[in-house]
Order: structure tokens, then C-alpha cells, then sequence
């Protein structure tokens, strides 16, 4: 999948909490859309599901570069300081209905007591169906990821500091 990668973007940002009281995966699944929706102002819907397997999935409904973005992510590592989600999400474009392949990663590192660096690390990747969808409209992928890559990366910069804020939201509340 690495041929395929799109993006691959990394922020990090302050929570002002010990790191003993955040817990990334509860307040991921328990994220009220509100909450969502005050983290980027191209955020639209989240709620929470179980997969097939039965893992957590946190649903997420977005904008990003003009496309909306449903992403189904899956809890692939949940631990208080780490949390990966996987999903392949459905992209709404213009020309059609595509997927895209998005792995989530967010985590915490103690820096000083009470004092916590957030990461928010976003990669995506294109999927088979991708690579046939712009293919049939005769775009190179190197020009669509050179494309994508501005609007992707600002979204991630713009929702990092607002997605630490939350945490820290709900850590202060745990206290």
C-alpha cells in the first residue's frame, strides 16, 4: 500500500492534564457530535457502532478538499495514551462514489507533570477501487496526491489543537 500512500500528516498540540486521567479511546467513542462538529468547522456528523467482529467504530462525517468524507473507523489499538483507527472510507466527489483507505492515530506523551503532548497523525492510502475510479476519469495519481495533499494536511493542522482542547475537556472532568 505504500505506492499508494496519499498523505501522511502529523501535529501535535497541548493538553494541559495529567496524563493519568486521559483516556483517548473513551473519549473517542463517547465523543457527542457537538463536540465533533466544534473541533473543525468541516466536521458534520459523528456517532459510535460496533463492527461485524464487534470492535468499537467511531463514524465521522467531514468535508475535506471538497469531497465528503463518511469514514467508518475501526478500533485497531485502544490503549489510554493510544488509539488507531482503521477505515475505509467512502468519498462523495463531484464525478462519483469512491474509497479511500484512512488510518487515525492519536496518542499522548507525558512532558511534565500535567502537561501532555497530543499527537494526531493521519495517513491515508488509496484503495484498488480508488486507482480504477481516477483512472477511468484519466488522472495520473501522482498529480491527484500533489492535489490532495494541501487540503488534507490543513485539516489535520486546523483539528489537532481543537481535538487536544477536547481531551483535555474531558480529563479535567474525570478529575
Amino acid at each position: 500500500m505504500t505506492s499508494n500512500q496519499i498523505v501522511d500528516s502529523s501535529f501535535t498540540a497541548i493538553i494541559n492534564a495529567p496524563k493519568d486521567k486521559i483516556n483517548i479511546p473513551e473519549w473517542c467513542f463517547n465523543l457527542s457530535e457537538r463536540e465533533y462538529q466544534g473541533c473543525s468547522p468541516a466536521h458534520i456528523a459523528a456517532g459510535f457502532t460496533t463492527a461485524p467482529d464487534g470492535k468499537r467504530m467511531s463514524i465521522n462525517v467531514e468535508v475535506i478538499g471538497g469531497s465528503l468524507m463518511v469514514q467508518h473507523y475501526v478500533e485497531t489499538l485502544g490503549e489510554k495514551d493510544h488509539l488507531i483507527l482503521d477505515s475505509t472510507s467512502d468519498v462523495f466527489t463531484p464525478t462519483g462514489r469512491t474509497t479511500i483507505h484512512v488510518t487515525w492515530e492519536l496518542s499522548v506523551k507525558e512532558i511534565e507533570p500535567g502537561r501532555c503532548e497530543f499527537t494526531n497523525r493521519v495517513r491515508s492510502h488509496a484503495t484498488d477501487e480508488f486507482m480504477t475510479f481516477i483512472g477511468k476519469q484519466g488522472i495520473p495519481f501522482d498529480l491527484f496526491r500533489a492535489q490532495r495533499q494541501p487540503a488534507s494536511i490543513a485539516h489535520n493542522q486546523s483539528e489537532t489543537p481543537l481535538f487536544a482542547a477536547s481531551i483535555e475537556r474531558a480529563a479535567l472532568r474525570n478529575n
